[in-house]
């Protein structure tokens, strides 16, 4: 089968570099799996990658659309996979790059929900939901039913959601408790870097303070000149989010920064969380993370 080559884990781990190094080393380009660099305009809160780190490497699903549209995974299948393709009839070994689990796992493989029927009515009851009260209390909702799933899902990715809330309704039985088929597209490679607990929290909290010196907060408030809000997709990003209602509410910028870090650490666990059952990853000591030691465990898998 076709390899392909993942940099995954959580977040403030040096994924872009590490990705940059192994694509320049493999004459090849990345494709971003990271459901916030999508939007035009999201730059300092996303940490998005500057023409200076990309060194060059040719990056893909990167400012594909403006804040102001939605955007689904299967949109992103549908834009990635061909890019995928395209590498790999080159000859190349296309480098995917991310920290959004659902994005990496629609490249990877066909997506199946085990033997269990549709039920048109409970869809559409949940389609109702989400469409009069909102995707957050449509996560919470999978959340109390089935807080297993809810660990391996987005609540941007609605459409597995409510997949989730109907195999739950119409069995009795959570999804998380089913057999799901997960078909390989692909052979691939996956490495995430390990960092210790304590040394992420203080990346992420450096990354956080790094964010604000950079300029976050006028960022956010150029987007709320534009009529960005909480109440579109793109807001839902950690550091985003808390920023508007920050300023709504009249928060000062400290406050502001301390949320940021907490929910960005819970995110960092959900990620691992993530990762950790991912099949064929590899996870590399920091000392480990270099281009070199990457390419020599995809050479051996090979």
């Amino acid at each position: 089968m076709k390899r392909l080559l993942v940099i995954c884990g959580a977040t403030a781990t040096g994924k872009s570099a590490l990705a940059v190094g192994c694509a320049g080393a493999l004459c090849s380009e990345v494709i971003s799996a990271d459901s916030q660099l999508i939007y035009e305009g999201l730059n300092i809160g996303t940490a998005k990658p500057t023409a200076e780190e990309m060194r060059g490497i040719v990056h893909h699903m990167i400012d594909i659309i403006p804040p102001t549209e939605k955007f689904s995974v299967s949109e992103y299948e549908g834009r990635a996979l061909p890019i995928v393709e395209r590498l790999l009839s080159e000859g190349r070994t296309p480098v995917i790059c991310g920290g959004t689990g659902f994005y990496i796992n629609s490249l990877l493989y066909k997506l199946g929900y085990g033997k269990t029927g549709s039920d048109d009515a409970v869809r559409k009851k949940y389609e109702e939901f989400l469409a009069r009260e909102g995707k957050e209390r449509l996560f919470a909702e999978l959340e109390r039913v089935d807080p297993e799933s809810a660990t391996v899902l987005h609540l941007n990715d609605t459409k597995r959601v409510i997949r989730a809330l109907e195999i739950f309704e119409v069995t009795g039985r959570k999804k998380s408790e089913q057999k799901d088929e997960l078909i390989p597209r692909y052979n691939y490679t996956a490495v995430a870097v390990d960092y210790p607990r304590e040394e992420l929290y203080r990346r992420i909290d450096c990354r956080v303070d790094e964010m604000f010196a950079c300029g976050l907060v006028d960022e956010v408030r150029g987007l709320m000149r534009r009529g960005i809000d909480t109440n579109f997709m793109c807001f839902q990003a950690i550091g985003y989010k808390e920023v508007c209602e920050g300023l709504k509410n009249g928060l000062n910028d400290s406050t502001m920064r301390n949320i940021i870090k907490q929910n960005t650490r819970h995110y960092a666990k959900r990620q691992l969380t993530f990762f950790k059952k991912l099949q064929n990853i590899h996870w590399l000591k920091p000392q480990e993370a270099t281009a070199d030691k990457v390419l020599e465990i995809l050479n051996d898998g090979q």
